[in-house]
């Protein structure tokens, strides 16, 4: 079986099969440093039940290349619609910008390595409910719920009119981006000329549209602007959602600090200073456990090694010396 962009393992297999189809738990029983690993196939029970076990894939994905050298298509859009200002209306289609590379484990059995399932019980009785016997509530006090019915919840969310509607444009540096939230790619549908124009004049003119849309079943603040030569459209936060620094009253008796520091800590900020690239910055706990899953595979031996001791606090002007003279040998 070929696989792209990945490494492809293929458990399940039967020992008279021809040429080395070893498992990944057969693998483990010889593993390199001498220490057994586990790596169950889906629907594996450790005794044979004399039924064809069914073939399972594990795909390993190998590392992404520089976001600069990715091409391809954007995939399905998950929303059209059109730009409004005024009169004016400019087709478009909303694709996803951003991917959650953050890990999704499932809880195992340890016996035998197969995943549990979570039953609906009832706290009272401890009885399974079926769907058809469940309900929304929401807790108004400690163990107290308000029942809300499906009828009553789609009569109060908002109607996607499917449209981004344009308010004002405002210059794209004034905005907070404490606000920003999830941004999406907004391309063109079949409104080539228009979108084009809306690029040139934002660009040209330092400005961004700020409006609203309703995405499945919630209005969101966004802001479209440009970026790399196109248009994006970014959800914004409500004011609600955010907690300003203010209300901590801790902040506002603040230390005035001594000229000395102040002239270290500007001079250790104008040492360090520079552009900034968000490839400078990888993903080194995502790497390090696709890596460790490969070893996992591989049947290799997992050594952990002991973290190191946190350093001791230092008075506040001797860290500042020493991160200046740090600096100054680099």
């Amino acid at each position: 079986m070929k696989n792209h962009g990945g490494t492809s393992l293929t458990p399940g297999r039967q020992s008279g099969d021809k040429g080395d189809h070893r498992t990944p738990h057969d693998k483990a029983g010889k593993n390199k440093a001498g220490s057994p690993g586990q790596v169950f196939a889906a629907g594996a029970r450790g005794e044979p039940s004399g039924k064809e076990e069914q073939h399972t894939t594990l795909v390993i994905p190998q590392d992404l290349p520089d976001e600069p050298a990715r091409k391809g298509s954007a995939g399905r859009p998950f929303w059209s619609g059109s730009i409004t200002i005024g009169l004016v209306n400019v087709p478009v289609r909303l694709h996803t910008m951003v991917r959650d590379r953050s890990f999704s484990f499932r809880l195992l059995h340890r016996e035998d390595g197969q995943p549990l399932r979570y039953d609906r019980v009832c706290t009272k009785d401890g009885q399974v409910i079926p769907w058809a016997d469940i309900v929304k509530g929401y807790e108004v006090q400690k163990g107290r719920y308000v029942v809300i019915e499906p009828d009553e919840l789609k009569a109060v969310m908002p109607e996607s009119d499917r449209k981004i509607r344009i308010e004002k444009f405002v210059y794209y540096l004034s905005l907070d981006p404490t606000y920003f939230d999830t941004p999406y790619i907004l391309l063109p549908d079949r409104s080539e000329e228009a979108y084009s124009l809306l690029v040139t004049a934002l660009a040209e003119l330092g400005r961004a549209a700020v409006g609203t849309i309703t995405l499945r079943t919630k209005e969101h603040p966004v802001v479209v602007h440009v970026y790399q030569g196109g248009l994006v459209l970014t959800t914004l936060r409500h004011a609600e959602e955010v907690t300003s620094p203010r209300a901590f009253e801790q902040l506002a008796g603040l230390p005035e600090p001594k000229d000395s520091e102040l002239a270290l800590a500007k001079r250790i900020i104008n040492e360090l200073s520079g552009d900034f690239s968000i490839t400078d910055y990888p993903d080194r706990y995502h790497k390090a456990v696709m890596d460790l899953i490969k070893k996992k595979i591989d049947g290799e031996k997992i050594v952990i090694e002991e973290p190191p001791h946190p350093e001791q606090a230092k008075e506040l002007m001797q860290a500042l010396q020493e991160t200046i003279a740090t600096l100054a040998g680099k």
